[in-house]
């Protein structure tokens, strides 16, 4: 076995220990698009996991994340910088996760031997994610954020360049999917957000736990809330409707998921499944939250393994009727609020790489100039 498909191997290895939820959906895509998708969520794993590490202070933080996006472009040694965050991973990190890290070298080997197209569009998403997650994490503590406009750029830098990358790597996986180039882009990040704001509803209370809110206080002064003093103790019906609100926003943007999803062409099963399955997981998981706006622990909303096999057997039988999918979503969605959503995603200002990154970038660039 040569060292490349040695790689794919412990990339499908690693993935159920990293996530349970991708290590199912994933492998429902066709090979040529598993192994770049599987490759890219785990880059976007370690870029979590050092964003997340506790023992990093703010500089350590960005300084990380900017050497771990120029070696993901292929710039520096992996190696070094694995064994340089490994000394500073505290116990808070899993040792799954701490896998993953002693293992860089893998999984960007992995990416820098994809087509020319696959590469670009996971290096810009990683990219992005390590120019933007930091910018709000330094600031995260349970006040929330400002405004529903910060929660948009949020979930963006987060889960929406995620979309558009995914979105790129559909596209250059078929003519048919690239002809919808336009109407698939304009709806990627909304895909997303619907997924990331279902995850950031159901986990409010142990992101607070960990000293981070990632509501928007705009919404809650709407409801006479202050997002620093709430707690889970205390059963306040304004911090439900405020919580009401926002899972309007979400069915909003899942709607944007459901008619991005059906964009793609029903031949291609492999990657419907993997778009409807996140889809049907995360409308019963607001349909739950909505029934429950009072809930004190995600685990109250989590969404049964019933459901989970039931949303799985519906999507399946239907993959190819567009008609029934979209009568399976509104019956899921039946009695969810549903928001007015502002105009989409406006274009993101492009990544700030390190000095030292930068320089590199441009040496290598003219030495591809000139033939070397």
């Amino acid at each position: 076995m040569d060292s490349v498909s040695s790689d794919e191997v412990y990339q499908d290895q690693i993935l159920p220990h990293v996530s349970r939820t991708f290590a199912l959906t994933i492998p429902q895509l066709p090979p040529a698009l598993s192994i770049p998708v599987t490759s890219a969520y785990l880059l976007c794993r370690i870029a979590d996991t050092i964003e997340d590490e506790p023992a990093l202070s703010a500089p350590e933080t960005l300084a990380f994340l900017q050497r771990f996006s120029a070696v993901a472009g292929g710039i520096g040694d992996p190696k070094a910088l694995a064994r340089d965050l490994e000394h500073r991973l505290s116990d808070r990190t899993l040792p799954t996760e701490r896998d993953l890290v002693s293992n860089m070298d893998r999984v960007v080997r992995v990416t820098a031997n994809l087509g020319e197209a696959q590469h670009a569009a996971i290096q810009r998403c990683v990219e992005l994610m390590c120019y933007g997650m930091p910018r709000f994490q330094f600031n995260a503590s349970v006040k929330g954020l400002p405004k529903s406009s910060d929660l948009d750029d949020y979930c963006y830098y987060v889960a929406g360049v995620v979309g558009e990358m995914l979105t790129d790597l559909f596209c250059d996986y078929s003519a048919d999917i690239e002809r919808r180039r336009a109407a698939l882009v304009a709806l990627a990040a909304s895909f997303a957000q619907g997924l990331q704001m279902t995850n950031i509803l159901k986990d409010v209370w142990e992101d607070r736990g960990r000293g981070a809110c990632w509501l928007p206080q705009d919404v809650f002064t709407r409801h006479g809330v202050d997002l620093a003093q709430v707690s889970n103790e205390i059963n306040d019906p304004r911090f439900s409707a405020g919580m009401t609100e926002l899972v309007a926003v979400a069915h909003a943007h899942l709607r944007n998921a459901l008619d991005y999803t059906l964009l793609i062409p029903g031949k291609e099963k492999g990657i419907r499944r993997f778009c409807l399955w996140a889809i049907g997981l995360a409308i019963l998981t607001l349909r739950k939250i909505a029934h429950n706006p009072g809930f004190t622990a995600g685990a109250q909303v989590k969404v049964s393994r019933t459901a989970v096999s039931m949303t799985m057997l519906m999507t399946n039988t239907f993959i190819g009727n567009d008609w029934m999918l979209r009568r399976l979503f509104s019956v899921a969605a039946r009695g969810l609020p549903l928001a007015r959503l502002p105009e989409l995603r406006r274009p993101r200002p492009a990544p700030v790489m390190s000095d030292d990154a930068e320089r590199e970038q441009h040496a290598r660039r003219r030495c591809g100039s000139s033939g070397s």
